[in-house]
């Protein structure tokens, strides 16, 4: 299965939770699933109907396809320490993420955007691979040849009031750069979906 190409808040009315990254979602108004019989309510899910909506959640919220998200699981279970903790950060150390995370792109699908264009880079050297694994260490940032283009040039009127609330991430108060000073805990990480559920869902 590929990502969503339906409505862009499909998602949000899907699972009866705001997903999305705007101040705009329709959720509120329309606080029932999507299609003509939404309106009736949500029929109460089973235990493997609440383990893959979690999974469908974190591969909306992420932009992931299942197969990747599947591999980001074996990934996990190949490492040392607790499988769900390991796949969120896995998930969060993505260079597109690291881009939305530092105030590069209101949206992770933005910040995918700016890494596919040659924008990004890390530890000086240019990368277009979104789904790129930061290193703890490794600095982002925007190419100078990149920064004097207008999107950039708007972002810049109002970087230096925006706060990067991660204190696992730095972000330099002049310049688009940051850095990935740690790998967060699930705890640090206020996220709309319950990752041990989706760790339940493909240990199965």
């Amino acid at each position: 299965m590929g990502r969503s190409t339906g409505p862009k808040h499909h998602m949000c009315r899907r699972v009866g939770e705001r997903l999305c990254n705007t101040d705009k979602c329709p959720l509120v108004k329309r606080n029932y699933p999507p299609g003509v019989h939404g309106v009736k309510g949500r029929s109460k899910l089973t235990g493997y109907g609440l383990q893959l909506r979690e999974k469908q959640k974190a591969r909306w919220v992420y932009g992931i396809r299942e197969r990747q998200f599947r591999n980001y699981y074996e990934t996990a279970i190949s490492h040392k320490g607790a499988t769900d903790v390991v796949l969120l950060q896995l998930l969060e150390s993505r260079l597109d993420n690291l881009v939305f995370r530092l105030g590069l792109a209101k949206t992770r699908a933005a910040a995918r955007q700016l890494v596919n264009h040659g924008h990004i880079l890390v530890n000086d050297k240019k990368v277009d691979i979104p789904s790129y694994q930061v290193k703890v260490g490794q600095i982002i940032a925007v190419d100078k040849s990149s920064s004097s283009k207008s999107y950039f040039k708007e972002l810049e009127k109002n970087w230096a009031q925006v706060m990067v609330q991660y204190d696992w991430l730095a972000r330099a108060a002049k310049e688009f750069t940051g850095q990935l000073l740690a790998l967060p805990n699930p705890e640090q990480i206020q996220q709309p979906f319950d990752i041990k559920l989706i760790v339940e869902f493909y240990s199965r």
